[in-house]
């Protein structure tokens, strides 16, 4: 039983905590297109890939499959994840899990105006979102909406390019020198973000975890402290129900006001993952356990609360050959 973790870039926490899962019963691999991805050298094996957008790179992958008897495989990185999805079934002819979800919801979580529609057509709370700049003036001519406002692409991830405007003239700037760019409310509540993992058998949520964002960095959560709220894990519980997500995932959340507004979802493990390992949310063993064919006991919440976590660097050194 061995693990295939693609695009694994800085992701060296969530390498270490896979190993651990894995020790004495298989090995994890690693791959990126670049030989300073220290994450690489954090596997028991790793190999340097081409990029995801070069052709033959899926060639380079089940090769590497084949090679390394893998079982299961994930990606770290966005734009990877519908491209594994969408060859699902390439990967299951050579005896490999894809753990995550499918093709559709993956690309519905990477644009951001369809993730908003299925929001909102299914009555769950979220920041106004506007496609073009007629409904934005429009909007803010009924007073349904105020500066400052996020100007951001449609598509995108780790919050690249991504612009507040506090006036018309720099959100109309903004948005026309971008491609495919949306108009999103400024939401001043209490950031928060939920690890979730959805069992691969069950298609059930057996573990979520929820942190209050205290400080941001790149996008990434930098600090932030471990909370329970049984009312914000019934609505989680009731979106991952109603969409059909599979494997682990990141969920952006609001709160204001008493409200709790989801904003993003991401079907992948997130920056501030080792938040929620280090307080016992164990999605390591999770996957393990469904790559041995074992379905998992739900287990929501039972983590402990009021820890903070604070990031700091680390670095590492190679051989330079």
């Amino acid at each position: 039983m061995n693990l295939l973790i693609l695009s694994c870039g800085t992701r060296d926490k969530v390498v270490q905590y896979f190993k651990a899962a894995f020790a004495g019963e298989g090995r994890v691999v690693c791959t990126d297109c670049s030989p300073y991805a220290p994450a690489l050298y954090e596997g028991d094996a790793h190999y340097i890939v081409p990029r995801i957008t070069q052709y033959g790179y899926l060639d380079v992958i089940y090769d590497i499959c084949k090679k390394e008897k893998i079982s299961g495989v994930l990606s770290l990185i966005d734009p990877e994840l519908s491209l594994i999805a969408k060859h699902e079934e390439s990967f299951r002819a050579l005896g490999v899990t894809v753990i995550g979800s499918d093709y559709a919801l993956c690309e519905r979580t990477l644009n951001k105006w369809e993730l908003y529609c299925w929001m909102k057509e299914h009555g769950y709370p979220c920041a106004k979102t506007y496609m073009t700049m007629e409904d934005f003036r429009r909007a803010l001519e009924l007073g349904e909406i105020s500066f400052p406002v996020f100007v951001k692409p449609m598509k995108g991830s780790a919050s690249i390019r991504i612009a507040k405007a506090e006036d018309m003239e720099t959100a109309d700037f903004l948005f026309s020198h971008g491609e495919e760019m949306i108009i999103q409310e400024y939401m001043a509540g209490q950031e928060i973000g939920a690890d979730v993992y959805i069992d691969l058998f069950s298609k059930e949520v057996v573990s979520i975890f929820t942190k209050k964002k205290l400080v941001m960095r790149a996008g990434e959560t930098d600090k932030a402290v471990s909370f329970i709220d049984e009312r914000l894990l019934d609505e989680i519980e009731r979106v991952v129900r109603e969409s059909g997500f599979a494997g682990q995932i990141d969920i952006d959340i609001f709160e204001k006001d008493g409200t709790y507004y989801f904003s993003e979802v991401n079907p992948r493990f997130g920056g501030g993952y080792p938040h929620a390992y280090a307080c016992g949310a164990d999605h390591m063993l999770l996957i393990k356990n469904n790559l041995q064919g074992k379905t998992n006991a739900r287990r929501i919440g039972g983590y402990e609360v009021g820890k903070v976590m604070m990031k700091y660097n680390e670095i590492m050194v190679i051989d330079e050959k």
